[in-house]
């Protein structure tokens, strides 16, 4: 049966012209055919929403997905240890096959957690295989994802280059194009994780963003951590006319507040990570410098060999960081907190779907529950312990929801969690071969750092 009815629930659409309440939508195949009250189809499956919240699928707008095999690794590392003992250490052993499993499973865990498109910045491919089996692993998983195609980090052996002198390949971005992703309206499509003037030189910036451009893709880079390898690059690009809305910067924490104006006025977006930057160095998170530029962030998870990878967790924190600045910042200057919170529940909402939807490229066909729009779709038990009496859905969501409220999650219209329980058969397998990896190439750690 082609067609899906939900009814009973209450409908966040993101829509303004929609808006919310309880509401019936209305699926055809893999999109929305209509969102609004009272409809009835008679040859549709009935999903009953009764005690939910219907909300637009997540958007994970950032993560190193291949991550995930070293979950909990990283807990008590700051930026310089996770880049010595992960990117010049862990990264150089994984084979093609632990690229696999940990992007498989850390998919799976965000279509667990409501998520149903993620941005999976991908910078261990040492090899092509890495590369395919990462693309594998989450055509398996069922999930809408931006593939962002990187390169390693590990320290350059003697007569090597250092990675910031080595531009993005470009055989592999056209092989990728010719035959993994020929179809732009497949589930998982690609992009690129390029070094950008703060990883890089100049020249090597340049030349990556002229091939994301020749090709129209979304060009995402870190921009935080350790000191820029090109401080006056983002200028430099600006002159060269190579910023636009395709460009995707991660955290962001680094930049003054001229040149974020400088990039927003282009269309540049921004991926934050508050508690990865928090706890490991990259400063405090810049939501509310976007906010006084106009502007909003989307979120990512960054690392679970970090943290828990649930995108409710991480628009807690965006909205509790900013909120703890902002009231800092009043006592300090006004000697008494503000007359209200300086962001909303909303605003928050709005970082995990709308604005992640724009950062990937994506805002025409996800973000909301909006006719002619993709299916994704999640519902949100708030008929449980801990959301009950439920004043403010959109509150319950920000503030109350975690993975274990996540009763339905559709992708194009097809179950990915149903009642609760993933539909993928495999997964007691699957989590099987993750533990032998994870366990395989933690247990180089102290070899690797023993030789550094």
């Amino acid at each position: 049966m082609r067609r899906k009815l939900i009814k009973g629930g209450y409908v966040l659409s993101m829509d303004e012209r929609i808006g919310s309440g309880l509401l019936t939508v209305l699926i055809d195949g893999a999109r929305i055919e209509d969102v609004s009250a009272g409809l009835d189809t008679p040859d549709a499956e009935v999903i009953d929403a009764t005690g939910c919240i219907v909300i637009p699928g997540l958007v994970n707008a950032h993560m190193h997905t291949w991550q995930t095999a070293l979950r909990g690794i990283a807990a008590n590392w700051t930026l310089p240890q996770y880049f010595r003992s992960v990117h010049a250490g862990l990264a150089t052993l994984f084979s093609p096959d632990d690229i696999h499993i940990g992007t498989l499973v850390g998919a799976l865990n965000q279509l667990n957690s409501g998520t149903t498109t993620l941005g999976d910045w991908c910078h261990n491919n040492q090899t092509p295989a890495h590369t395919d089996r990462a693309i594998d692993g989450l055509i398996e998983s069922g999930i809408r994802s931006v593939f962002f195609h990187g390169s390693p980090k590990p320290d350059p052996r003697p007569g090597e280059k250092h990675f910031s002198e080595v531009p993005h390949p470009r055989g592999e971005v056209e092989r990728l194009l010719k035959d993994r992703f020929a179809n732009d309206d497949a589930l998982v499509t690609l992009g690129m994780a390029i070094l950008g003037p703060h990883y890089s030189t100049y020249d090597v910036a340049v030349q990556d963003f002229q091939l994301a451009r020749e090709y129209g893709l979304v060009a995402s880079m870190h921009c935080a951590g350790l000191e820029a390898k090109t401080p006056d690059g983002w200028e430099r690009l600006a002159a060269e006319g190579l910023l636009d809305a395709r460009t995707n910067v991660v955290h962001g924490n680094n930049l003054s507040d001229v040149q974020l104006q400088m990039m927003l006025e282009r269309g540049v977006t921004f991926s934050i990570a508050p508690e990865t930057e928090m706890q490991q160095g990259h400063g405090h998170p810049i939501t509310g410098r976007l906010r006084d530029a106009g502007h909003a962030p989307s979120l990512g998870v960054d690392l679970e060999s970090s943290i828990a990878g649930d995108m409710f967790t991480v628009a807690r924190m965006a909205l509790a960081s900013q909120r703890a600045l902002d009231n800092a910042a009043s006592r300090a200057s006004l000697g008494h907190l503000p007359a209200t919170s300086t962001l909303s529940c909303d605003d928050a909402l709005q970082w995990i779907t709308l604005r992640g939807a724009e950062a990937l490229g994506l805002a025409d066909r996800i973000g909301s529950l909006t006719p002619g729009k993709e299916a994704d779709v999640v519902l949100v038990r708030a008929d449980t312990i801990s959301m009950r009496p439920l004043h403010d859905p959109v509150a319950a969501i920000v503030l109350q929801a975690s993975p274990a409220n996540v009763d339905t999650v559709l992708v194009a219209g097809e179950y990915r969690k149903r009642h609760g329980e993933l539909t993928y058969a495999a997964l007691g397998r699957r989590l099987d071969e993750l533990d032998a990896s994870g366990r395989r190439i933690a247990g180089g750690l102290s070899q690797l750092l023993g030789s550094h």
